[in-house]
């Protein structure tokens, strides 16, 4: 038996996209970490990492936790009220990673 796997497309910032060879939309593949489990976001960032390593310490802390300044969105919904790293992603889904916003008065 094979572990689901998920194509997923990461939109980047220009800012970062200039870390990823001046890309910001790319795409990998996101792995089931068992059988019956779902493909996660953190698999999807784990692999972006793997191929693109000096995204890594842009993106997460020395943790492996996304880093507070740093907002991600599947399919329009941000990842922190789906369960953050453990969110489940479906098929073909669309991950926004942003800088996050402060108000300045």
């Amino acid at each position: 038996m094979t572990r689901p796997v998920t194509l997923v497309t990461f939109v980047l910032p220009s800012a970062l996209g200039r870390w990823a060879g001046d890309m910001v939309e790319i795409r990998v593949f996101a792995v089931a970490d068992r059988n019956d489990g779902h493909p996660t976001l953190g698999a999807a960032l784990d692999t972006l990492c793997r191929t693109h390593p000096s995204l890594e310490r842009r993106i997460r802390d020395d943790y492996g936790r996304v880093r507070r300044h740093i907002s991600m969105f599947v399919c329009g919904e941000n990842a922190r009220g789906l369960g953050g790293l453990d969110c489940a992603l479906p098929p073909g889904a669309e991950v926004h990673i942003l800088p996050a916003l402060t108000r300045v008065c």
